[in-house]
């Protein structure tokens, strides 16, 4: 399975990148318009349920739950922006995996766009270069607290459309060090449009770490950072929506690599730990 992940990134990376060696284009103008002819907003309420997320450990006695996502984006000026907030286990069902276990997360990614900076874009399927951070907040299995900093790009890919592209470098803000990298892109695509005017989508994104490190210093806890704890790892999002006026149904199947950098069948979470492997995801969603 890591070998598989590893394969689908480099491929998706590779075709978005590829383009990058084409002729200049014009930058983006942030001014034009009032408002500006750019800025834009949106925001969704999805209704969720993961059948066994990972990581989670192996004797994990439940399988699934369910959550509720406020999502939202958009752009302003400069400033771009996606993020979402979770609440977990919405009924507090004692079968849920979540039962006793922190009840939100936040994933918070503003970029600043730098295309003002120049008078022409260096490569014509890049449409803005933005000074790119993201930030987890809060639950999940592995009580995630983290930053991402560095630099981000939308680019025209075929078939894909706009992509969003960046890459950080990690800061884990409970352990308090820089440790490796990410790289990240997203994507939403309509692919089949019906009469009525409802289309399907292959919506999803791809996050990718490495260059970690796994030492004593950075893993106190553990009695061996090497079996425990990776170098790299990741996860691929693949979204299947139906879309029709303020609705939306869908489902997403993620494959997943060592995420958080745990390593799969070590013992982070005090017993054998499943970090690589697939789950499952159903949305039902309103649109605002």
């Amino acid at each position: 399975m890591k070998s598989y992940c590893l394969k689908l990134w480099w491929l998706i990376c590779v075709a978005a990148l590829v383009p990058l060696l084409a002729p200049t284009a014009l930058a983006t103008d942030d001014n034009e318009g009032t408002p500006p002819s750019n800025d834009f907003k949106w925001m969704n309420l999805n209704l969720m349920y993961a059948y066994k997320e990972l990581p989670r450990r192996e004797d994990e006695a439940n399988d699934g739950h369910n959550y509720l996502e406020l999502e939202f984006g958009g752009r302003s000026g400069i400033l771009d922006l996606y993020g979402y907030v979770d609440v977990f286990n919405l009924t507090n069902r004692d079968s849920s995996d979540k039962k006793d276990k922190p009840k939100m997360f936040m994933k918070f990614a503003p970029r600043l766009s730098l295309a003002g900076l120049f008078n022409n874009l260096p490569w014509e399927p890049v449409t803005d270069i933005y000074f790119a951070t993201l930030f987890n907040w809060g639950g999940g299995g592995a009580d995630v607290n983290s930053s991402f900093w560095g630099i981000g790009s939308d680019i025209q890919v075929p078939w894909f459309g706009k992509m969003g592209l960046n890459l950080y470098g990690f800061y884990d803000l409970n352990r308090k060090e820089w440790n490796g990298y990410q790289v990240s892109t997203n994507w939403f695509t309509p692919f089949y449009t019906f009469q009525n005017g409802s289309f399907i989508s292959y919506q999803g994104y791809i996050d990718y770490q490495f260059g970690g490190k796994r030492n004593k210093t950075l893993y106190p806890n553990s009695a061996n950072p090497d079996r425990d704890y990776s170098t790299s790892g990741g996860a691929m999002f693949n979204g299947l929506y139906w879309h029709y006026d303020k609705f939306a149904l869908g489902y997403g199947l993620k494959l997943y690599s060592d995420i958080y950098l745990i390593k799969n069948g070590g013992d982070a979470f005090g017993a054998k730990t499943k970090s690589s492997g697939t789950s499952h995801f159903f949305a039902i969603t309103y649109k605002f």
